[in-house]
């Protein structure tokens, strides 16, 4: 089996998370700048297949798309231009942020690394991996 990848954009730092090629564990994978992320995925797909990539999308409360929505959906673009075979699924990622601060305090994670974006980048895209496995299960 392949890996599913997931991404949460942000326009400065991208938070990367893999699931192991069974797809049963959800993994950090790196933190990456927004400018070098389709360089290092180019890099990692060299050496690992996935099957297709998870994007979180920025939503309202009220259901409407939020105002970093046009960011995601131009990142989505140069996806499909650089990797035109490996379709992209968007799911809601309302609060994924937060919950990854309040997990990362409930861990026993230190306040200065409970500070670290990046970490919190990662974090998030392991929580975005999760909600699309616990959704599409069976």
């Amino acid at each position: 089996m392949s890996r599913i990848m997931a991404i949460d954009y942000g326009t400065k730092r991208i938070g990367l998370a893999v699931t192991d090629p069974e797809r049963i564990i959800a993994t950090a994978l790196d933190t990456v700048h927004s400018g070098k992320v389709i360089d290092y995925l180019k890099s990692y797909l060299k050496h690992e297949h996935v099957e297709f990539f998870v994007i979180g999308m920025p939503v309202q409360m009220n259901n409407t798309p939020s105002s970093n929505a046009p960011f995601v959906e131009e990142f989505i673009k140069k996806l499909y231009k650089a990797f035109p075979e490996i379709p992209v699924k968007t799911i809601d990622e309302r609060f994924t942020s937060k919950i990854a601060k309040e997990s990362m305090l409930l861990d026993g994670t230190k306040k200065s690394d409970r500070r670290n974006k990046e970490l919190i980048d990662k974090r998030s895209a392991v929580l975005i991996l999760q909600s699309f496995m616990e959704m599409n299960k069976g």
